[in-house]
């Protein structure tokens, strides 16, 4: 724990970095941050402008940032700033990393020439993608998130209840429908053009941040572009280490901070995961108090009850033992939950017994 103190106290919390991300991570002692989200140049190889069928010219990604002589300069960039990744990456961190089909390949081939561990590869499909204009291609309608882990034996977080509570308590699937960035998110110059051509929608890093992260993790960004994930975090109460070369993109980025306002604490709480939720004996509850011996218990709809025991057994008849064992064969099923089986009664309302180990 105190290594851990030592190491964000070296750290340049909550700060966005002029310079080029390879360098600047050099700077970063190892095994430092929680998480890190990237979104590295795509090497579109466009070759020529892009035109609508009337001839207006598409704002597409053309800037010196996206241009590498070949492909084997792309590759060596690419493992140059993954090594540093991993080098500053906590080991039980993640990674997430965003791209087209130009270059994500690429990428996933060297993160598993690295030692990354894939965990998923997430589609964001696009609720509202760019037409293809010269009818030549399927229109290029997602793209693609690899989720690793630092190594294969990884303890990596997952805060499986948060998004399966988000997605109206359903499994979170791998495949995301969002909108790109639009509207008033959107940034842009004073002649009304996109200040970044791949500026990605605040909705993405809140789950991804909500996903892998705890309050006060640490995250790193090394293209933050525009500080979308530096905004996100910041809202969500994460630290935050942002790096960028163009300071155009700083300068924005650091305005959109200004207006950012972290939530309240309390405001903060997310549904506990199956691991995070205290391991209480039932018995244990009996002997303080919390729950009287002699208590009855209900189903939800009152169509079993048992009586609890001083020692934290319950009992239905001839049938004694555990809340989950009498409760299954009361059910004539194979396992039960007694937490959220079993209720007893509170002001008239019957009140799940799970809501005790939480109090």
């Amino acid at each position: 724990m105190r290594r851990n103190v030592e190491l964000t106290r070296e750290l340049p919390l909550n700060q966005l970095l002029l310079g080029d991300c390879i360098q600047m991570m050099r700077m970063l002692p190892p095994a430092s941050v929680h998480c890190i989200f990237a979104d590295p140049p795509y090497n579109l190889q466009l070759q020529g402008q892009l035109r609508r069928p009337d001839e207006s010219v598409v704002d597409g990604v053309d800037e010196d940032w996206d241009r590498f002589t070949d492909f084997a300069e792309y590759d060596r960039f690419t493992h140059e700033w993954l090594t540093e990744c991993r080098r500053v990456l906590r080991k039980d961190g993640t990674l997430w990393v965003i791209g087209s089909y130009h270059n994500i390949f690429r990428i996933g081939a060297a993160l598993q020439d690295l030692g990354f561990w894939m965990l998923n590869d997430i589609i964001w499909r696009k609720s509202n993608p760019m037409p293809n204009f010269r009818g030549r291609r399927f229109t290029n309608a997602h793209e693609t998130l690899i989720w690793a882990a630092r190594g294969r034996d990884s303890r990596y977080r997952f805060n499986y209840q948060a998004m399966k509570t988000s997605n109206d308590d359903l499994q979170m699937r791998s495949d995301w429908f969002l909108p790109i960035c639009n509207g008033p998110e959107r940034l842009r110059n004073q002649h009304g053009l996109k200040l970044h051509p791949t500026q990605k929608p605040e909705a993405m890093l809140h789950r991804i941040l909500l996903s892998s992260t705890a309050p006060e993790d640490v995250v790193l960004d090394p293209f933050s572009g525009t500080g979308t994930t530096a905004v996100v975090a910041k809202r969500l109460n994460r630290h935050f280490i942002g790096i960028e070369r163009h300071p155009a993109y700083v300068e924005a980025a650091w305005a959109r901070l200004a207006q950012t306002k972290p939530l309240e604490s309390e405001a903060m709480v997310i549904t506990p995961s199956r691991r995070e939720t205290p391991r209480v004996a039932f018995g244990s509850l009996v002997e303080a108090g919390a729950l009287a011996a002699g208590t009855v218990l209900y189903d939800k709809q009152r169509r079993v009850s048992v009586i609890v025991g001083p020692d934290g057994s319950v009992s239905a008849g001839d049938l004694r033992g555990s809340i989950h064992k009498v409760g299954a064969e009361l059910q004539n099923a194979p396992s039960c939950n007694g937490w959220t089986f079993w209720h007893f009664e509170r002001d008239g309302a019957l009140v799940p017994i799970d809501v005790l180990r939480k109090s």
